[in-house]
């Protein structure tokens, strides 16, 4: 009898490495990594034995085979049950795996050496396969209500209250998502920018594209506040300063295409500081685009074709955020959820100089040192938007059981 057992723990292991070799081709390695490490630090919350998962998962049991047995099934239902599938092919290997170790239980007094080791190991790998099954469970009740994904996203960081301090944070910023880009191997595409003399930027909107990119950088969008005394600070007061960060989905059919006929083109002479550059070059560029009546300058070098180029820019960067807003009508309150009004008691993240650290503020334990790694953009930020990701799931999968079990 034990030898049947341990020949169905075979069969059982093998059904279900197909099914997570299956599943791992839909799913990311990171977030089978957030998800693995949610259950095991969660426990209870976050096993399957908890009687609403239980219920929820029966629930889509059945689903599952009302619609199998349907005679005429529609596209969505179809759909539906490829989504199902899964889940319940491997919650009925759970089931399976679940009263096995209850079998054992009956042979718990068996006086036999041999045996007891026999019976150590079969419960050791039941209890193997049952971590793992959990595990993917609940990363495939996660992708059943997964967001949206696209790819790629504009983002767009802005200096907001704090003046000339606040700008040459955005840079800072900036710099660091430029960093972040680089690490995960993702593509950016600089649409425009607005820098200082002082070297800080106004404003900076870029185009980011990669494989789950909008999935981690969403959360980065909201007020980020630094505190820190200023190089200008002469008596070492430490200032407070915002920048906001929106992140804007982009589909991955939208395309803004600048037509030469759509395009009035004008030159002038720049103005402001420049010396005599200022007075005798027609360097300064005005494109008005006609069916929108929207109209950029740029001025900011002493080549015309260069002015002209980043005129161009402005001006896609400007039509693209239009064009994103008509297809989505809720971009706007997304925009504005994120970055509120700028405000220092906005804020989603703190980064304080003088104590060497940043909080997170929407999660437990979001607190980090080495402001100087944090800012490169590298490992620690990964590490930091890997915590909100898992702070996030952990909340969505609750959101969907709860939700599901109230109906």
């Amino acid at each position: 009898m034990l030898l049947n057992r341990l020949s169905r723990i075979v069969q059982v292991g093998s059904k279900l490495t197909t099914s997570l070799q299956c599943n791992r081709l839909r799913t990311s390695p990171p977030i089978r990594r957030s998800l693995c490490q949610a259950a095991h630090l969660n426990g209870a919350l976050f096993q399957i034995s908890d009687d609403k998962i239980q219920k929820y998962l029966e629930r889509l049991r059945l689903e599952y085979y009302a619609l199998k047995v349907q005679e005429q099934r529609t596209r969505k239902d179809i759909q539906r049950m490829l989504l199902l599938s899964n889940v319940v092919e491997m919650y009925e290997q759970r089931k399976i795996i679940v009263d096995n170790l209850s079998s054992l239980k009956e042979l718990k007094d068996d006086k036999d050496d041999e045996m007891v080791q026999l019976l150590k190991e079969e419960r050791e790998a039941y209890g193997s396969i049952l971590f793992r099954l959990d595990s993917e469970i609940l990363n495939g009740i996660l992708s059943m209500d997964d967001e949206e994904d696209y790819g790629s996203l504009i983002m767009e960081v802005t200096a907001g209250v704090g003046g000339q301090e606040a700008m040459l944070f955005a840079r800072e910023l900036f710099d660091m998502y430029c960093g972040y880009v680089e690490y995960k191997g993702w593509e950016v595409e600089m649409l425009q920018t607005e820098n200082t003399d002082i070297g800080g930027t106004r404003h900076a909107t870029t185009v980011i594209s990669g494989p789950d990119a909008y999935r981690y950088l969403k959360h980065e969008g909201g007020v980020h506040r630094v505190q820190r005394i200023p190089a200008t600070e002469k008596s070492g007061r430490i200032h407070t300063s915002t920048v906001t960060v929106s992140i804007i989905p982009r589909p991955d059919d939208f395309q803004v295409e600048l037509k030469e006929k759509d395009l009035k083109i004008e030159t002038k002479r720049a103005s402001g500081a420049g010396g005599q550059h200022v007075n005798t070059t027609d360097s300064a560029v005005r494109i008005v685009h006609l069916p929108t009546g929207i109209a950029v300058e740029c001025q900011t070098e002493r080549s015309q074709q260069k002015n002209r180029e980043i005129a161009k820019q402005k001006l896609t960067a400007k039509l693209m955020q239009i064009e994103l807003e008509a297809r989505f009508s809720s971009t706007q309150a997304l925009k504005k959820s994120q970055v509120g009004q700028s405000l220092r008691n906005e804020k989603i993240r703190t980064y304080n100089f003088n104590q060497d650290r940043i909080t997170d503020h929407r999660i437990e334990g979001g607190t980090a040192h080495n402001l100087k790694g944090f800012l490169e953009g590298g490992e620690q930020l990964d590490d930091m938007i890997e915590k909100l990701r898992r702070s996030q799931r952990r909340k969505q999968l609750m959101d969907i059981i709860n939700r599901e079990c109230e109906q």
